[in-house]
């Protein structure tokens, strides 16, 4: 098979790795909401998909061609398993702890995080060493270019990830010292199972620690960080998926709480971004809430524990 741009892929019949079908789209292997992926092959990533696909011959079909509508190391990893099967299934275990990594924050192997940080880095206008002209035009453009170039390149970074060193160096220190706060219980973690919720609370004078120390220790799907006197409520993106692995609670639409917590700020409003993002928070907008921290944690707990369920990604005509 060959990766061709999305832009492509309402005319050239294909397969979408990791995205939202096209016109001409044979088959989609994604862990997107209502991707309309066979259920046989779902998993958490959609490179594990791909992986499912590669292993179930009755569900091979007869296209030569792989596209993405957007770029993630998820997408990269399962259009690279479609492109280069026999070299991807020989670092097969590495590959699905990168896509791992780059979409949910959790990772077994520390190689795989630095792969993921060099791959973010890579894709970054900001931090690229590839030429400016892969960031020009609009953003299906630079999406094929960008898969186009590290394609090429990933099996450089499977294999020899001290070479780029200076690309995940300084956020794999980040990592390094959120994974020792959290040792030292600096930082603690306060498991509601039931709510599939993890409370992290985190002294003012410590910065929170870098998402993939956090989301190694929890499975939970929401988290409550309280960080000295402010709040925040996330949802993980396992949540915005069609996670395979455990059950993941359904969100609820904290719009509502958000507006009764503002009724009672004097400076300062809290906003919630809405179910259907990716990873959304519930936050405070301000420079400090006015309302005491054990009463917005007992609230936003509340919340998660009496709101309806606000998003399924698993609803699909085509789930077949």
């Amino acid at each position: 098979m060959k990766f061709i741009p999305y832009t492509l892929a309402a005319v050239v019949p294909n397969i979408v790795v990791d995205g939202a079908a096209a016109a001409t789209t044979v088959l989609t292997l994604s862990h997107w909401p209502r991707s309309g992926t066979p259920a046989r092959l779902r998993a958490d990533t959609s490179a594990e998909i791909v992986f499912n696909y590669l292993d179930t011959p009755s569900s091979l079909v007869d296209v030569e061609a792989a596209t993405n509508n957007h770029f993630d190391e998820d997408g990269l990893i399962g259009i690279f398993a479609l492109t280069e099967p026999s070299l991807a299934a020989s670092q097969r275990t590495l590959l699905v702890d990168v896509a791992k990594a780059g979409d949910f924050g959790v990772y077994r192997s520390r190689t795989a995080a630095r792969i993921a940080f060099v791959l973010a880095a890579y894709s970054d206008r900001a931090t690229s060493p590839l030429p400016p002209a892969t960031f020009a035009g609009p953003y299906p453009d630079v999406t094929a270019k960008l898969y186009q170039q590290l394609l090429p390149v990933l099996p450089r970074f499977v294999t020899n990830v001290e070479e780029f060193r200076r690309f995940w160096e300084a956020e794999d220190h980040r990592l390094e010292q959120g994974e020792a706060v959290l040792d030292q219980q600096v930082v603690k973690i306060e498991s509601h199972d039931d709510l599939d919720l993890a409370i992290v609370r985190v002294p003012a004078d410590v910065p929170v620690p870098h998402a993939m120390a956090l989301h190694s220790r929890t499975p939970h799907s929401r988290l409550i960080i309280v960080h000295g006197d402010s709040v925040e409520l996330q949802y993980r993106y396992e949540g915005w998926v069609q996670f395979a692995s455990r059950p993941i609670a359904p969100r609820v639409d904290l719009a509502s709480l958000a507006a009764d917590l503002t009724g009672h700020e004097t400076a300062g409003r809290w906003s919630f971004e809405g179910v259907d993002q990716i990873t959304p928070r519930l936050s405070f907008d301000g420079q400090r809430s006015v309302l005491p921290v054990d009463d917005v944690v007992r609230r936003m707990m509340q919340a998660l524990r009496a709101g309806p369920p606000a998003w399924d990604p698993y609803v699909s005509p085509r789930s077949g």
